[in-house]
């Protein structure tokens, strides 16, 4: 399967990271010479996405200026004969960058929702700046990989992890209806349930920051209701066209670092800082 598309919710505020996301967005956060958006660029590419849209808040318009070129710029460096220092920004020339805006956080599905008239095509990558992926091959490759084990047309897939079992309040649950033949760590989905309690739910796999979603999806993001805190969710989506979507998911190869907090920025840093 072709993708060529991706969004990348990345509006919320950092509160985690005050003061520092008081002048700078956490995705422009430093992980050795580069930010941690352009990690999330850069797996766009190496799967072959150079359509993508940032959904951003207002005050985070620098996500997307970092991947613009600066003719200015360009010309004050080359007088200076150090023109080589933007060279790691070339590989995002044949890139296309829009930008949508979510005025109020009000949920991962909302975010998405806005870039609704950005997707053209069938099937839409969704990337969530909070989770790297540091091994052989990038979150998003391994899912357009495993796309050619799966019969159905259209299908969604999402990117799962084996958690502690105490930890599962914390994400969004899979119940798991049978594995795929030919591939060991891509299940079929019976079912999703949000930040279940450890004692009920129905398996340790919780979805991270990794999805292939076809546009149907966001098409019906608009009847999705809201929940108790007023928030529009994908996982709610997937939920409500269970019957008639098929839902795959697949155990990642590698280790997912979250870098929505100090302490996963931290060791990504430690991972990642070390490669660049």
């Amino acid at each position: 399967m072709k993708v060529t598309q991706a969004i990348l919710p990345v509006a919320g505020l950092g509160t985690r990271f005050l003061p520092w996301t008081k002048a700078v967005p956490k995705e422009l956060l430093p992980l050795g010479n580069r930010p941690i958006i352009a990690y999330i660029v850069d797996e766009c590419l190496e799967a072959g996405i150079t359509d993508i849209c940032f959904v951003i808040s207002h005050g985070k318009e620098s996500i997307e200026r970092y991947f613009e070129e600066d003719p200015a710029l360009r010309k004050e460096l080359k007088r200076r004969g150090k023109e080589k220092l933007l060279d790691s920004l070339k590989p995002y020339a044949n890139a296309h960058f829009e930008t949508a805006y979510q005025e109020m956080m009000l949920g991962d599905g909302h975010a998405i929702l806005q870039a609704k008239n950005f997707v053209k095509s069938d099937m839409v990558a969704v990337l969530f700046g909070d989770d790297l992926f540091v091994g052989d091959k990038p979150g998003i490759v391994q899912l357009i990989e495993a796309c050619t084990f799966i019969p159905e047309k259209e299908f969604a897939l999402i990117a799962v992890e084996n958690i502690p079992r105490e930890k599962t309040n914390r994400y969004g649950v899979i119940e798991i209806a049978k594995e795929v033949p030919g591939h060991p760590r891509l299940r079929k989905v019976k079912g999703l349930v949000e930040k279940p309690d450890p004692v009920k739910a129905p398996s340790t796999l919780g979805i991270v920051g990794r999805y292939l979603i076809p546009r149907s999806v966001i098409e019906s993001l608009p009847q999705v209701a809201a929940g108790k805190d007023g928030e529009i969710r994908l996982i709610d989506a997937l939920i409500a066209k269970l019957k008639t979507l098929p839902v795959y998911a697949l155990e990642c190869n590698g280790s997912r670092i979250d870098t929505g907090t100090p302490e996963g920025y931290a060791k990504a840093i430690q991972a990642l800082g070390m490669l660049t």
